[in-house]
């Protein structure tokens, strides 16, 4: 008998050491976690649709579930002539075309999942609202569906959890836990991990900082794995280098994907070896600030997603022009590569949120000295426009990485592209692999529910010296946009406030260059003014924040950048500060590797 089970355990893994339990009783439908290195009540699971419950939930264990096998129970639910292949949730009927799926061959309480080209049970709403009831091509919709919004945010903080041995190695890698009070109709918040409750596509940035003593580069990033997929997926990392002093060392995660209900995003940190012990060679910097922020955008924006993978070469001496290979796009139509696969292409205007990350391996003390330098390009009619930059100290014989995120507006034709520049004396080795360390994320929104402002810092009235919580001052290098624009001579706060005038969600990618001696330079995004629709004051405050420390020995500039997902009202203002603690600020470049990017989108 050819039998394809599948039994969920809810628990999960089984090896961690038993403590004695939770400090309280737990109540009804709640269970006693024993993972957690402090015990813990945990929500039952409920069993998902097609399975079916084996061991009720325990004061001292979750539930159990097991695949319901539709083969077996219903040996002609195909046909007489039609191998019916069960899968985790569902069935399918091998040989069967699309067309016969769709016209009812699931049956009832079943339905035709078009992407994995197989029949699912519809999920139970368990006494909650149906909004759209489970036809013959989609699920049913549970729960009341949000007011029609276009976009909505979410933040949380982040927070590696507690070393379960004094020796406790973090290789392979270590889940970060997400922990947020904020609830949300778009996800849940469970085991440190965010599970999406609607279809749309998302933008995530994650600040971390970290000091480290390990033996070799430290990679975080960022997982997404399917409701149906076994593994998942990979869709960011940045290497956080070998540093040659013990440093604060900050660095953004960023991507955009489109989720569907039941996808679960995980924060990793790994060690390429097992020579990082997380209790002695660890240390992250508690950023005063949501550290992990979402932009959610529904399908009724028209927005569109797209990942791309470089290809990777051994060496170079010279700069650095990254072709690409498309691994993702929700609409091939409206986004393509262009002919020699270096730039991505735009069938009609909009605005395009991106981010691009490449790791690298760099040898020569001018690849210290000087620098990198990631550029992003527009091409408009054969004519190239830098778009933003940021700017990386090298590290002598170390793994690194380099990140450029930002928002440009585009026309139809439009080509965005990228450029590595590097010393002429450094030699350097880009690589990359399944985990998104060298990869391009964009989402291209509509112009009719978006806009996109930038600006660098000004030329005159920059902080120096001993800086303490000082405000920059900036100069707007795009148009003004109708939503947003740079407080002018005779405002309030001239030159360092950005004032929005629709309300919205809006997203910051923000890179500052400098010379410092800083034992920490410190970097926050703050949010002030505008009332919400029932005429209350809307939430102030720091929404974002990043560290960096001491530049590497014989370097001449470092950098510090921050990104994050907030909501905006008609009057509200952003502003960023600089901190210096212990040290003083020597320079401030307003040139390229400083630069902030506005993107804002209609509720």
């Amino acid at each position: 008998m050819d039998m394809d089970t599948k039994v969920m355990d809810v628990v999960g893994e089984a090896h961690f050491p038993q403590p004695l339990g939770c400090p309280s009783p737990c109540g009804p439908e709640e269970f006693c976690d024993f993972q957690r290195d402090a015990p813990q009540c945990e929500k039952c699971t409920m069993c998902p649709p097609g399975f079916f419950l084996i061991s009720q939930c325990s004061p001292n264990a979750d539930r159990m579930c097991q695949d319901r096998d539709e083969c077996l129970e219903l040996p002609s639910i195909c046909g007489e002539r039609v191998k019916c292949l069960n899968t985790p949730g569902g069935f399918r009927c091998l040989g069967v075309s699309e067309r016969e799926a769709v016209a009812g061959l699931c049956g009832h309480e079943y339905f035709y999942n078009q992407e994995l080209q197989e029949c699912q049970a519809c999920s139970d709403c368990d006494g909650e609202p149906v909004s759209a009831p489970c036809t013959a091509v989609s699920d049913a919709v549970c729960g009341v569906l949000s007011e029609n919004r276009l976009s909505q945010s979410w933040g949380a903080n982040v927070a590696v959890p507690p070393a379960r041995t004094p020796g406790n190695l973090i290789f392979p890698g270590l889940q970060l836990n997400i922990r947020s009070k904020e609830s949300s109709d778009l996800l849940s918040n469970q085991a440190g991990r965010l599970t999406f409750q609607q279809h749309g596509l998302v933008w995530l940035d994650h600040n971390f900082a970290l000091k480290h003593s390990c033996r070799n580069f430290l990679q975080v990033g960022m997982r997404l794995n399917g409701s149906q997929e076994e593994e998942g997926r990979d869709l960011s990392g940045v290497r956080i280098e070998q540093p040659e002093g013990k440093y604060f060392q900050g660095v953004s995660v960023s991507s955009g994907v489109e989720v569907e209900p039941n996808h679960t995003l995980t924060l990793l940190l790994k060690s390429p070896n097992q020579h990082c012990n997380q209790s002695k060679d660890i240390h992250v910097y508690d950023l005063h600030a949501p550290s992990l922020s979402l932009l959610w955008l529904s399908h009724d924006t028209g927005a569109v997603a797209m990942t791309a993978q470089m290809s990777m070469s051994a060496h170079y001496q010279t700069n650095y022009r990254p072709t690409f290979r498309m691994t993702s796009v929700s609409d091939p139509y409206m986004i393509s590569l262009t002919h020699d696969s270096r730039g991505i292409r735009f069938t009609e205007s909009g605005v395009v949120k991106f981010v691009l990350q490449q790791a690298l391996y760099s040898m020569g003390h001018t690849c210290v000295r000087e620098g990198f330098s990631l550029i992003a390009y527009t091409n408009r009619n054969g004519t190239g426009q830098e778009v933003m930059r940021a700017y990386k100290t090298g590290v002598n014989y170390r793994d690194t990485s380099i990140s450029l995120s930002g928002a440009v507006k585009v026309e139809n034709g439009d080509t965005l592209s990228f450029e590595i520049t590097s010393p002429s004396q450094c030699n350097i080795r880009y690589f990359g692999d399944s985990t998104g360390i060298s990869m391009l994320s964009l989402i291209w929104i509509p112009s009719a529910v978006s806009s996109a402002l930038a600006a660098t810092v000004s030329r005159t009235g920059l902080p120096s010296g001993a800086v303490r919580n000082k405000p920059l001052l900036f100069q707007q290098i795009s148009p003004d946009a109708p939503q947003i624009h740079l407080s002018r001579t005779g405002e309030p706060n001239s030159r360092k406030n950005f004032i929005f005038r629709e309300k919205g969600t809006a997203n910051v990618a923000l890179n500052l260059k400098l010379i410092h001696s800083c034992n920490v330079v410190k970097l926050t995004l703050h949010r002030a003014g505008g009332a919400s629709e029932g005429g209350q004051a809307a939430p102030t405050g720091p929404v974002a924040q990043q560290v960096s420390g001491y530049m590497p020995e014989g370097s001449e500039w470092a950098s510090v950048g921050l990104r994050a997902s907030f909501e905006v009202q008609n009057g509200t203002a952003i502003f960023v500060t600089l901190d210096c603690v212990r040290g003083r600020v020597n320079q401030i470049t307003h040139e390229g590797g400083t630069n902030i990017s506005i993107l804002w989108v209609a509720l």
